[in-house]
């Protein structure tokens, strides 16, 4: 039997190996560019799903799923919106049709020490620890890679925090952007002896996409690409204040991916229905607008119908509810006559599954009565978010 042994194999005009061998074991790593499964662990990092609506000038989530925007100190709001990718742009021609974009207000009052803008997405603690990250090893890494686009060339700071045991931070840059011009970014990211997850459903981890922060949050000693304990007043190096003092400069992000190994590899595309039950595990839009929302329900007593609601899929924990209170939002349709009202409440009984709701509405006790939205205006959401 005759066997080839080697270090590596690379290609031809190739600048990195395609296989890499360890001499020790005789295991292998491979830089794969097909589209392995199941190993992306940012939910909706291609931006397609969109439960509360397109755009909002709400500082956290209001838009994109799994992506928030927040945003303090600032002397106008600013507008985060679901956008589409440009034709015949790099990453458009790789399958990405979706963005979350940030616009800048018009800060008149310039840079403050206190102002931030910052996108962030979270991670459960039990996905870390269960992700095959040898996450307290320095030899071992995860990859985070991502489409930037900036309407004012200039570098940016981010940062990853974990959240169990003492906070640690890892912070990085982007080099600095070209104006209006899609760049990709890969940073590989070592694990670290003082890195802890728990293995629960609570916050574990978060990547942090800053547009800008104030002196209050940065210092010029902070280290780039290491890690260290984490505090609010040292998260990234000082930011350059451009983009913060440019009126309505933009922002844009997609094809986010956070993976183990340290190798950046092809971005998973998911279906929608895939990505859209992903996402509800912590926030489902159940109604908005005109719409049934519940054809079943009763009327437990003279004043108040009850009625449950499944979710489609469970939840990471009992929701919270988030419902509408404009006047005429809902109907109640019972024995063929119609009332409008405008209050629904949580019931006593809420699961990661399944919650029981009430209603203002008058009735006969024992009948049994049709739920729905009767407005534009009518919302009904739940709430699991990390």
């Amino acid at each position: 039997m005759s066997e080839i042994k080697v270090n590596s194999i690379k290609g031809v005009g190739a600048s990195t190996a395609a296989i890499t061998v360890n001499n020790t074991d005789g295991t292998c790593t491979a830089n794969i560019t097909n589209n392995l499964s199941n190993r992306r662990l940012t939910i909706n990092g291609a931006m397609t799903i969109a439960q509360r609506g397109s755009s909002s000038t709400t500082s956290g989530y209001g838009t994109v799923d799994r992506f928030a925007c927040y945003f303090g100190g600032t002397d106008e709001a600013v507008t985060q919106a679901q956008v589409d990718v440009s034709s015949g742009t790099t990453p458009y021609t790789l399958g990405f049709r979706k963005a979350l974009k940030i616009t800048n207000g018009n800060q008149t009052s310039g840079a403050g020490a206190g102002d931030d803008v910052q996108i962030q997405t979270r991670f459960e603690a039990q996905d870390i620890a269960q992700s095959g990250w040898n996450y307290t090893s320095a030899s071992s890494f995860i990859t985070l890679s991502f489409w930037v686009k900036s309407s004012v060339a200039q570098n940016f700071y981010w940062y990853l925090r974990t959240k169990d045991g003492t906070d640690q931070r890892y912070a990085f840059e982007t080099g600095s952007l070209s104006a209006d011009t899609w760049t990709k970014i890969t940073k590989t990211i070592p694990g670290n002896s003082n890195l802890q997850f728990d293995n629960n459903n609570e916050n574990g981890l978060e990547l942090i996409f800053g547009a800008f922060f104030g002196t209050d949050y940065t210092d010029s000693g902070v280290s780039l690409n290491a890690w260290g304990a984490y505090s609010g007043s040292t998260r990234t190096p000082d930011y350059t204040s451009t983009w913060y003092t440019t009126n309505d400069a933009t922002f844009e992000l997609t094809g986010v991916q956070l993976e183990v190994g340290s190798v950046a590899t092809d971005f998973e595309h998911r279906s929608i229905g895939q990505e859209l039950a992903l996402c509800q595990r912590y926030f489902y839009a159940m109604l908005d607008g005109n719409g049934v929302l519940c054809e079943n329900a009763s009327m437990y007593n003279s004043a108040s119908p009850h009625f449950s609601v499944p979710f489609p899929v469970t939840m990471r924990t009992a929701p919270s509810l988030e419902v509408s209170n404009n006047s005429g939002d809902f109907a109640k349709f019972e024995a063929g006559s119609g009332s409008t009202f405008n209050t629904i409440s949580r019931g006593s009984v809420t699961t990661t599954r399944i919650a029981a709701m009430d209603a203002n509405a008058s009735g006969t006790a024992g009948n049994s009565v049709l739920i729905r939205g009767e407005l534009s205006t009518a919302k009904v959401h739940w709430s699991a978010e990390l």
